[in-house]
Parts: C-alpha cells; sequence; structure tokens
C-alpha cells in the first residue's frame, strides 16, 4: 500500500502536451521559424543596402545550420518516441518558410533572374497549392504519405537555395557557382512538379466523388 501511495501519478493529458512542445526536436523546429527572418535579413543587409558580401556568408552558415534541424528534428522525434501534434504541424511550415523567403529575397536581390524566375515560381506556386490540398484532405481525414522522391525534392530545394546564398561571394572562391545554383534550381522545380502530382491525385479524386 506504501508504495502505491508513494508511485508518482501518470503525467495528465495537458502536462504531457507541454512536455512535448518544448522537447529538443520542436525546438529544432522553432530554431528553424526563427532562422528565416534572420537569414532574411542578412540577404537585405548585404545586397539591398549594401553591406558586405560577408553577409552572405552569414546568411549561408544559418541557413545550412537551419537546413540541417530538418533532418534532425523529425529522426530525434521518431528515435526518441518525442512526435507531437504541434512539430506535425510546424515542420512542413518551417520548410516552406525558409525556402519561400529565400526564394523571394534572392529574387529581389537579382541572383534569380530572367528565365530562371519561372523556376522559383514553379516552387512557390506548388508549395502554396499542396498546403491547400494538405488542407482540404485533412478535413476529409484523407492522409497522403511522403514519398521519398519527396523527401529528394526537399533536400534539391534546399542544397539549391544555399549554393545560390553564397551566391556572388561564392563566385570568388569558385567561379560558376550561381550557374550551378540556377541549374539545380530547375531541377529542383521540375521534382516539385512531379511530387506535387500525387497530391493533385487525391485531391481531385475526392474533389469529383464530392460532386457525387
Amino acid at each position: 500500500m506504501a508504495d502505491a501511495a508513494t508511485r508518482p501519478a501518470p503525467p495528465t493529458t495537458a502536462s504531457a502536451a507541454r512536455g512535448h512542445a518544448f522537447s529538443l526536436p520542436n525546438l529544432l523546429t522553432y530554431g528553424r521559424c526563427v532562422a528565416v527572418p534572420v537569414v532574411a535579413g542578412c540577404l537585405f543587409w548585404s545586397d539591398i543596402l549594401q553591406g558586405g558580401v560577408w553577409l552572405r556568408w552569414v546568411a549561408l552558415a544559418l541557413f545550412i545550420a537551419a537546413a540541417v534541424t530538418d533532418f534532425f528534428d523529425g529522426y530525434l522525434a521518431r528515435a526518441w518516441s518525442q512526435q507531437s501534434a504541434i512539430g506535425r504541424m510546424l515542420d512542413p511550415i518551417a520548410d516552406k518558410l525558409l525556402v519561400s523567403t529565400c526564394l523571394l529575397m534572392l529574387a529581389s536581390d537579382g541572383t534569380i533572374r530572367g528565365w530562371s524566375l519561372w523556376a522559383a515560381i514553379v516552387i512557390l506556386c506548388r508549395e502554396i497549392l499542396v498546403s491547400g490540398l494538405r488542407e482540404f484532405l485533412a478535413e476529409l481525414r484523407v492522409s497522403v504519405p511522403v514519398s521519398r522522391l519527396a523527401k529528394w525534392k526537399t533536400a534539391m530545394q534546399l542544397v539549391a537555395v544555399g549554393v545560390l546564398i553564397a551566391g556572388p561571394a561564392g563566385e570568388k572562391v569558385l567561379p560558376g557557382v550561381s550557374f550551378l545554383g540556377l541549374t539545380l534550381l530547375w531541377v529542383s522545380a521540375v521534382l516539385t512538379l512531379y511530387t506535387g502530382y500525387d497530391y493533385f491525385r487525391a485531391g481531385a479524386r475526392h474533389l469529383v466523388e464530392d460532386r457525387r
């Protein structure tokens, strides 16, 4: 009886939720969200306010750190059984914020220009449309699993944006960096369109069924 009396009570749902909200995987996701305006600020200061090329390297270092957390937050959440609703919600949002904000900043400073702007537009439009489709399918309790190719798509986007962030600063170290970044951006755009097909197919099928 004494053991039963002194045994700690199991955590309530609310306390468990608070614990998961501040778990290390979620803290990494929060950090990725916080990095977005900082990276954008460095790019703005570097090119638009003529703050210096060194800010490109700062932006690149922060971007790489944020991109690395994209792998570790999900991995640690699964390994430590710390998956949470807020983590599942914020993880894809953080990815899209990071990539989309950087694409807009790189377009505004001329790193992405000419025909390559269409690659950036394709990526941005697809991400917006897929986000809307996910919300629509979630209301129908339909889940579209993330494919391996979709994960490669995200990785390719991060690599392309990272190379483009180096941009003029990278050209001084390795000529052709900007061209490489734009090439990778087009590859990312193609993968983005292809992987978006699964979401559009699922969404279209349920829209047709809903009309019936």
